[in-house]
């Protein structure tokens, strides 16, 4: 039931207009890089951008980035210091980051009132900034789940494999049950084309429509590029090493197509 993913005896904050989550279903598609190369896009176009590292258990924001925070989520969970002392202006790219804690699995599975609390103080912090992309961790875990919820928007990442396709469509129908005024809409990931992406979604889309009635709408299609790898290797957000590549003007075209529409 809908009901047994709410957190029992917790009022949990509204959605928050300028919170967007970065979600997939399913591991392997690029999602955390997108939130990365996002976050960044949006800075570059003015925005004061939050990056949270929601991979509760698996975060690896850090590590793409090559930074070593002194500060990040587990601590402050752990009580050691406020959330908002947790984030980390990257020197270079332009945005502040809050890390997870790389291999700590305990923190996939936080007890209800501390996962509410952890959900009001991100809601609390979200005021002091334009746009707060949060990178959710892969499958439809409670935390998962409830961070979706927390934000106005979600993109959705797919490629043209079968199996990310099922998930997406999978997390595409959790997030429109829990919460059918939701903006979810679709990022196709590593695409040979844009022709091709957009074959990609219309697969997708025909069985939103078929079986949920809903029709969510395609953000944006990222071609496959080799400079991805190539700045996820040397730990550098994309858009600093190779400003000029297919994906990079991709990701910039998502990023001004969702400030225009919000």
């Amino acid at each position: 039931m809908i009901e047994s993913t709410l957190i029992a005896s917790e009022k949990l904050p509204q959605s928050c207009l300028n919170m967007l989550a970065v979600a997939s279903g399913k591991g392997g598609v690029g999602k955390t890089w997108l939130s990365v190369t996002l976050s960044q896009a949006l800075a570059r176009q003015g925005k004061r951008v939050l990056l949270f590292d929601g991979d509760l258990g698996l975060a690896n924001v850090d590590i793409q980035l090559g930074l070593q925070p002194s500060r990040d989520l587990g601590g402050a969970l752990a009580g050691q210091y406020a959330l908002a002392k947790a984030a980390t202006r990257h020197p270079d790219a332009g945005f502040e980051v809050i890390a997870g804690r790389s291999g700590t699995g305990g923190l996939a599975s936080l007890p209800g009132p501390r996962l509410a609390g952890l959900l009001h103080d991100l809601a609390d912090l979200s005021t002091g900034y334009d746009r707060v992309v949060l990178d959710l961790g892969a499958g439809l875990e409670r935390t998962v789940r409830q961070l979706a919820a927390l934000a106005q928007t979600n993109l959705i990442v797919a490629t043209d494999e079968p199996t990310s396709l099922t998930d997406a469509y999978a997390f595409i129908k959790l997030a429109h049950q829990l919460n059918p005024k939701s903006d979810i809409r679709v990022v196709i990931n590593m695409a040979g084309s844009p022709a091709e992406g957009e074959r990609t979604y219309a697969t997708l889309l025909k069985a939103c429509e078929s079986f949920l009635k809903i029709s969510p709408p395609l953000a944006g299609v990222i071609r496959r590029d080799p400079k991805v790898k190539d700045a996820i290797r040397h730990q550098v957000p994309l858009l600093t090493r190779h400003p000029a590549c297919e994906a990079a003007d991709d990701v910039e075209k998502l990023a001004g197509r969702l400030i225009q529409r919000n």
